[in-house]
């Protein structure tokens, strides 16, 4: 603790703020619960999931400052970064293993699981710790939930101006998610009153937390959009007017409309094929900046180099790394009966480089656009390892591949939480090495409230079922199914990853990337995000760039910030009263 001294009726700090502190992880490990547990249900139920740093900045500030009279930032960070890595399995095991219920796979071992989801969550934050330097410090990528969550911690401290727009653009966005839950009014179809074709897809998201990452990200996500709008004002009318996209009548016999069958059927394996291209050829053309990131911190570590004092010790993430895919490999060879030493070895090491692959995949995108298609990958993790698998049985394939795929999702959740944590570290002052340290204390955590609520939940009301629909469970169950049927979109995946490949040799920054993000996520989504990045050009060019970031900005995060709260106090309501109905 800093020691005070009185100067002149002043009170003055010396010394080092708090920081890493049992104070600030144990805050984190509360916050981390509540949130998680809402999140995790609110992804069974809208099929995405909000990171919850927000909210754990807004609430650590309550605690940390109103209740127990800290006035340390740092510490607040440390405590939003324990929250948010416990919250990290929200997505991480929400997005993959309600397969196994929804295919009646229940049959497995869910100590097992659990153990091998926490060691890949430590596999993801050890993958991406080298990168903090490449992506945030040289690249300098926007990260605009990571501003946010800065622009919440700071706001007190750098002004009442500022708190008060960040409070105003909280309680807008706040009243308009309250408005939107209570009437179901989640799509606006201005397309239909502007006599737009159905396969422009004219429907507008009903979000200001969209428009705020937008103005946020700024210029960032302009190739995102330019994506979007490629898939349904270009290639849809072209394939409107040669005639192959199908009619109102076969539509209805598919129990569809017309975007949804663009995007399922076309854009969205195309736009992950697109995302996986340009991944890999970023990778290479990126690698000797890694390999030298990663030199220079072994350096630093052999030399005891200013360096070492930011950044975790190289060969403590070695270590951890090496322990890891250990665990992965023994998740794997145990998860069934039918599974051979060679074959289990073989999915715990291509997992691990699909980890290192999807966590680079995934923080470039919530880098540029806060948006993350974690699902998709998702799903070609448990693709890749479903056909590794053939052979063993429909079971024992469907049980090894989610379980496996599990600790891979849960590796790139870390991964990505960990780097906009440490954007907001680094926007406010953070040390690095701590803020590691804190995502690693909050790991172990996310697993064993998930998969024990999954069970909870289960027994309760079946996932997939009207009451717990869980989309994107449902959605790799279709895709595992299709696999074991041998009608994966394979050639809609290579086709993407050419193209993807094709426009990450541009030298545009993460352009096949940012493209095929477009073409993965809803138009609706992309149309309502249009309406930020706008706004954002506008303002950086008639009122300047200190004006967006002095007023702009706060007010985006509040949007950000009052619809995620919104949003989690409605999953919370809906906990509890499937809690007492269940009881009743």
């Amino acid at each position: 603790m800093p020691e005070l001294e009185s100067q002149g009726g002043r009170i003055i700090r010396r010394g080092a703020y708090p920081e890493l502190t049992w104070t600030a992880v144990l805050v984190g490990y509360v916050l981390g619960v509540l949130i998680s547990i809402s999140m995790g249900y609110a992804c069974l139920i809208l099929g995405f999931s909000h990171e919850g740093s927000e909210l754990a900045a807004i609430l650590g500030f309550g605690i940390l400052r109103g209740l127990l009279r800290r006035n340390s930032i740092i510490e607040n960070n440390i405590s939003q970064t324990v929250a948010s890595s416990v919250n990290g399995a929200s997505a991480g095991i929400m997005f993959s293993v309600p397969a196994l219920f929804i295919l009646k796979q229940t049959d497995f071992n869910p100590y097992l699981l659990t153990f091998g989801c926490i060691a890949g969550g430590v596999l993801g934050i050890g993958f991406i710790i080298p990168l903090r330097k490449q992506m945030i410090d040289f690249e300098r990528l926007t990260y605009p939930g990571g501003v946010a969550v800065a622009t919440v911690l700071k706001s007190p401290g750098a002004g009442v101006h500022k708190a008060i727009l960040l409070v105003i653009g909280v309680a807008i966005s706040a009243s308009l998610a309250v408005f939107v839950h209570v009437t179901h009014l989640k799509n606006l179809s201005l397309g239909q009153h502007l006599g737009m074709p159905d396969y422009m897809n004219g429907i507008w998201y009903v979000s200001l937390m969209t428009v705020g990452i937008a103005f946020i990200a700024g210029k960032g996500g302009l190739c995102f959009v330019v994506g979007g709008y490629a898939c349904y004002w270009i290639l849809g009318p072209i394939l409107a007017r040669m005639g192959l996209l199908p009619s109102p009548e076969q539509l209805t016999e598919l129990g569809t409309t017309m975007p949804d069958y663009l995007r399922v059927s076309l854009f969205r394996p195309v736009g992950i094929g697109m995302l996986v291209g340009g991944a890999l050829t970023g990778i290479a053309l990126a690698l000797p900046l890694i390999i030298g990131a990663i030199r220079s911190m072994q350096s630093a570590t052999r030399t005891g180099a200013t360096l070492s004092k930011d950044e975790m010790p190289i060969k403590l993430l070695y270590v951890g790394i090496i322990g890891a895919v250990i665990v992965l490999s023994v998740v794997a060879v145990t998860s069934v009966q039918q599974m051979s030493l060679a074959r289990g070895l073989i999915m715990a090491v291509l997992g691990t480089l699909w980890i290192w692959m999807a966590g680079v995949i995934l923080s470039e995108c919530i880098g540029r656009t806060n948006w993350s298609p974690m699902s998709g990958m998702t799903l070609i993790a448990v693709t890749i390892l479903i056909l590794i698998t053939a052979g063993m049985g429909r079971s024992a394939a469907i049980v090894s591949s989610v379980m496996v795929g599990a600790a891979t999702c849960m590796a790139m959740s870390q991964a990505t939480d960990l780097m906009m944590d440490l954007k907001t570290g680094y926007l406010v002052g953070a040390i690095p090495k701590k803020q590691q340290i804190g995502q690693f204390l909050g790991t172990w955590l996310g697993p064993i409230l998930m998969i024990g609520l999954l069970f909870v939940l289960h027994n309760a009301n079946e996932l997939g079922s009207k009451e717990l629909p869980a989309p994107q469970g449902v959605a790799l169950a279709s895709m595992v199914e299709g696999i074991l049927k041998g009608d994966a979109p394979v050639f809609k995946y290579l086709a993407g990853a050419g193209l993807g490949a094709l426009l990450s040799t541009t030298g545009i920054g993460g352009l096949g990337i940012q493209v095929g993000l477009g073409f993965y996520l809803p138009f609706s989504i992309v149309l309502t995000y249009t309406l930020g990045t706008i706004l954002r050009i506008v303002s950086d060019k008639m009122k300047g760039r200190h004006f967006s970031e002095q007023v702009g900005i706060p007010i985006a995060a509040g949007f950000v910030i009052g619809e995620g709260v919104i949003g989690v106090g409605f999953a919370v309501h809906s906990v509890i009263a499937g809690m007492l109905g269940g009881a009743g």
